[in-house]
């Protein structure tokens, strides 16, 4: 006569439950994206943009400034044309940022228009492309080669207007 184990009750599932369960979710994770080169591009497209809004957010903001202070324009021109350029790199338009005419309610944020604020105008722009120049630093190591070039070269840029702001606030 043979000695049979007593029958278990099972605690868990079993085992094709569990194997059927795994191969469901790695289809389903490795579905949503399945190609890295696909990943690769839908971070770049985004970061592209972002970077192109927040060229069209600083756009608005140097602009409003101009609006409220227009002595300053000999000294922000510049850097507003470098910042229309940077949005337009990124593949931003003319209306995404803002123009003559839609300038103080395109701007993120109040800008001081009392002719002793000049110096409040100007720290708060240079906040500003701090803000982003970081930001855009950050994002560097989310992009791909031309991309990270392109913002490397634009956080610089913002962090030299930041410094030049700075100076002009004194």
């Amino acid at each position: 006569m043979s000695y049979s184990p007593p029958p278990r009750a099972r605690s868990g599932p079993r085992r094709r439950t569990l194997l059927a369960s795994l191969a469901g979710t790695t289809a389903l994770l490795t579905g949503c994206a399945s190609d890295p080169a696909e990943r690769a591009a839908s971070a770049a497209t985004r970061a592209r943009a972002r970077a192109a809004r927040d060229s069209a957010e600083l756009l608005a903001r140097y602009d409003a400034v101009l609006d409220a202070h227009p002595a300053l324009a000999d000294r922000l021109s510049p850097l507003r044309a470098a910042v229309a350029a940077h949005r337009d790199a990124f593949g931003g338009t003319p209306e995404d940022g803002a123009t003559k005419g839609a300038k103080a309610q395109k701007s993120p944020l109040p800008v001081p228009t009392a002719s002793a604020d000049r110096k409040e105008a100007l720290t708060s722009l240079a906040s500003a492309e701090r803000t982003v120049a970081d930001r855009r630093a950050a994002a560097l190591l989310e992009v791909p080669g031309e991309l990270a070039r392109l913002m490397a070269s634009v956080a610089a840029a913002g962090s030299a207007h930041a410094y030049l702001l700075t100076e002009a606030a004194k």
